[in-house]
């Protein structure tokens, strides 16, 4: 949780009645029932007021059973898209999700292989009305896939992919090797290297591990889903696709032991006790599995109602926790003296969010993609804080507040002044890629509290907040909830793999028209605000 990429480029295509991709989404529509919707959340304050009955439904509401069938219908479709596209006859789609919002739009996001290699950075998402107009097209690049050849000039590790980078503008044939590890401060590291197959040239790298009745340590008493298993009980969760969580007693790797206790009371609330930082972690993923559920109508991590796994006491004195797509699991340190595990709601929303954003633009973990990454777990970690309305733990615009991984009682992150911690950004400059993505997503913080509450002093929720703009101005609040669903549109329909900040403007300003109209007040805030933190 610790806790450089090409240009962003939108190409924006208008045709009438394009029958290939009628086609396409006309199945797409057959396999995702009308109307599907979910209720909209409660305003968070008077501001939210406004907000129209059909927001929430307005994000793409595809319960799993649906997603599938929607997803394989696409895909029996995908070479007639492809040509629709004007792709190369070399270049074939396949689909990662497919998203109807209640306007009818179909957002179907893509990966492109080319003679069957991967193409790096060749993402896609088609936007297309349910008439079987297609809207728009988002693109990770622009530039024509194609190699002069696909014989590599130079050997590779046996255990290397050959792959097709596009990230880089010009696509490039290349190796992709991965190599295994452990981070300075204990945490596995799979660290993802694309060089050139003709010259050897190192393209791109980037970390590929995301560090994102029980009496909990950080929310005192709480209700957790169990399951009876003979005499005795064990940390499964039923209700939320089988969660379960697993005591890795002080070990690395495999997946531990399947928590359990006789009397379905667990922990003491201190982390003297093995069991207390089980029910932080297993109800931390029952609040977050809600969330997603209740306020963006997601059905699990990937939209496949099928729950991830937590994994708790990972190795001696590890402070930090950290998401891994490998394994699909949260896993979580003690911190210093294994007495502070680092397993507060926040930090197991923002693990979990690793894997939305998997699911989703797949972000890049490097440069500012990487930033957008980070940031997106923060925000929805944050937005999954004030969701659980836990006393013990109040929602907050701060990350990380009550694990004290710095030893003095401070927060990981601030989101009103992100430099508060000393190295994040508050607004952006043409430098902000080069900076860890950990403190490059500060911008994006900063845009969301920006967003939701508004520049100047206030308290919320007994915190004082002071949060600057780049050019003085004065910014209104719309809300927390108007400012989620707005990041999480984007997220899930607009952005790509290569998204930059500049992207993340577009990507949020079209999620606004959406949801709230193009003449909107929110659509101007969100303007307003990320010309607020100088993305312009």
């Amino acid at each position: 949780m610790n806790l450089h990429t090409t240009p962003h480029t939108t190409r924006t295509s208008r045709t009438t009645r394009l029958a290939a991709l009628a086609a396409v989404a006309a199945m797409v529509v057959a396999g995702v029932q009308a109307g599907s919707a979910v209720a909209s959340p409660g305003d968070d304050d008077a501001r939210t007021a406004t907000a129209k009955p059909s927001t929430a439904a307005a994000l793409g509401v595809n319960p799993s059973a649906q997603r599938a069938t929607a997803i394989k219908s696409a895909q029996a479709d995908a070479s007639s898209a492809a040509k629709a596209l004007k792709l190369g006859g070399r270049e074939k789609l396949i689909v990662r999700d497919v998203v109807t919002d209640a306007r009818g739009t179909v957002h179907t996001r893509y990966e492109r292989t080319y003679d069957g290699l991967p193409v790096l950075g060749g993402d896609l998402v088609t936007h297309t009305a349910a008439n079987g107009t297609l809207k728009s097209v988002d693109k990770a690049t622009d530039a024509k896939i194609a190699v002069a050849s696909t014989t590599p000039k130079l050997k590779a590790a046996a255990s290397a992919r050959k792959v097709i980078y596009a990230g880089g503008g010009n696509p490039v044939l290349a190796w992709e090797t991965v190599k295994k590890g452990v981070q300075k401060d204990g945490t596995p590291s799979r660290v993802h290297t694309i060089t050139d197959a003709a010259t050897g040239k190192k393209l791109h790298s980037y970390e590929a591990v995301e560090t994102g009745t029980g009496n909990s340590q950080y929310s005192g008493e709480v209700e957790i889903t169990t399951t009876k298993s003979g005499s005795g009980f064990e940390l499964t969760d039923g209700d939320r696709g089988g969660h379960k969580t697993y005591d890795l007693n002080q070990g690395s790797s495999g997946t531990g032991e399947l928590v359990t206790d006789d009397d379905d009371t667990w922990g003491d609330g201190t982390g003297a006790d093995r069991q207390t930082a089980a029910v932080d972690a297993h109800y931390g993923a029952a609040k977050t599995w809600d969330f997603y559920k209740t306020a963006l109508g997601r059905d699990g991590i990937a939209g496949d109602g099928k729950a991830a796994y937590s994994r708790v006491h990972y190795g001696e004195n590890y402070v930090n926790a950290f998401w891994d797509d490998s394994c699909f699991c949260m896993t979580y340190g003690d911190g210093e003296g294994n007495k502070n595990a680092l397993t507060a709601i926040d930090v197991a929303a923002h693990e979990m969010t690793h894997g939305l954003t998997s699911a989703t633009a797949n972000l890049d973990y490097a440069g500012e993609s990487g930033g957008l990454n980070e940031a997106t777990s923060d925000i929805l970690g944050a937005s999954v804080e004030f969701f659980a309305d836990n006393a013990a733990d109040a929602g907050d615009y701060l990350i990380g507040e009550k694990i004290d991984i710095n030893g003095d009682g401070s927060p990981l992150r601030y989101m009103d002044k992100p430099s508060k911690d000393g190295n994040s950004a508050d607004f952006w400059d043409e430098n902000l890629g080069d900076l860890d993505v950990h403190y490059s997503s500060g911008v994006a913080n900063h845009f969301f509290y920006l967003l939701a509450e508004g520049s100047g002093k206030k308290t919320v929720n007994g915190v004082e907040y002071d949060s600057p703009t780049a050019d003085g101005s004065t910014l209104t609040g719309i809300g927390r909830e108007k400012a989620y669903q707005i990041w999480y549109k984007a997220l899930s329909v607009y952005m790509t793999s290569t998204t930059d900040y500049a992207g993340a403007r577009v990507a949020t300003e079209k999620a606004a028209t959406d949801l709230f109209g193009a003449d909107s007040e929110e659509l101007k805030a969100v303007s307003a605000t990320w010309t607020g933190v100088n993305v312009k």
